[in-house]
């Protein structure tokens, strides 16, 4: 959360005249931060008086891209528990096999709450990203009790504003969470030689219905194809499809 000496310092460099690019990389704030700002700078001044981006009357949504990242690997492997009264732990479990995705977690997890420390906490296998805060419940109100597939996962409208703004950042989240991408082959005998070919698809696999459909209507907004081979997973498979979402995911590194 941006204090309100750094939102009144951004407000006046863009009253001055100061282009969002120049603003964004002298204080080192994101464009639709500071975008949002000036379309509303009483409202991002409360919110900062507040302390929460979301329970500020009115209300001022969090870094939106970071966020739509962010909220993705949520949803696939993320997890909220409070770790004494009114703080809270928001965890992305990343395979250290991956440390470009760790490191990807943790700096959105600094974009949405800023400036607060994120914490990589190892363990078999993998490690947790980890940021502490007494408001990610509000910035995530998905969390409840037991495994998300036992319970509605339902975004709010705000969410969705931001999903359908950001739907690319989004399904990185997804498929870096509970997704692959993964070359399959095949072989045919073209003028009697054999030949082998390979081709790349993508697969999410959650048993929540609700994170399911989520992946697809955020794959819809982008006219990307899709099929759902069993109950728990979607593939993309078609080659101009997997082209189009290369543009936003892309192999886990």
């Amino acid at each position: 959360m941006y204090d309100r000496r750094i939102r009144e310092s951004a407000l006046l460099l863009l009253a001055k005249g100061l282009s969002l690019n120049a603003a964004s990389k002298e204080l080192g704030i994101s464009r639709a931060a500071l975008t949002q700002w000036s379309r509303a700078p009483e409202v991002a001044l409360a919110a900062a008086e507040h302390g929460c981006p979301r329970c500020a009357n009115p209300p001022d949504l969090p870094d939106r891209h970071a966020y739509a990242h962010l909220l993705g690997l949520y949803l696939g492997d993320g997890y909220i528990s409070q770790l004494r009264k009114g703080v809270y732990s928001l965890r992305i479990f990343c395979d250290d096999h991956y440390p470009g995705l760790q490191a990807e977690a943790g700096a959105s997890m600094r974009h949405v709450r800023p400036p607060g420390k994120v914490y990589r906490v190892p363990g078999a296998g993998c490690s947790a990203v980890m940021g502490l805060w007494k408001h990610w419940p509000c910035l995530f109100p998905q969390h409840g009790p037991g495994m998300k597939h036992t319970r509605p996962i339902v975004l709010e409208s705000w969410q969705r504003e931001i999903v359908e703004e950001y739907p690319g950042r989004f399904l990185r989240g997804l498929f870096h969470s509970d997704g692959c991408r993964i070359t399959n082959w095949t072989v045919r005998t073209v003028n009697g030689t054999p030949k082998r070919y390979e081709y790349p698809r993508y697969f999410f696999t959650n048993a929540s219905a609700d994170i399911r459909a989520l992946c697809t209507w955020a794959l819809d907004l982008l006219g990307i194809a899709w099929r759902q081979p069993n109950p728990r997973q979607i593939s993309v498979a078609r080659r101009e499809a997997v082209a189009a979402l290369d543009t936003h995911v892309g192999p886990k590194s």
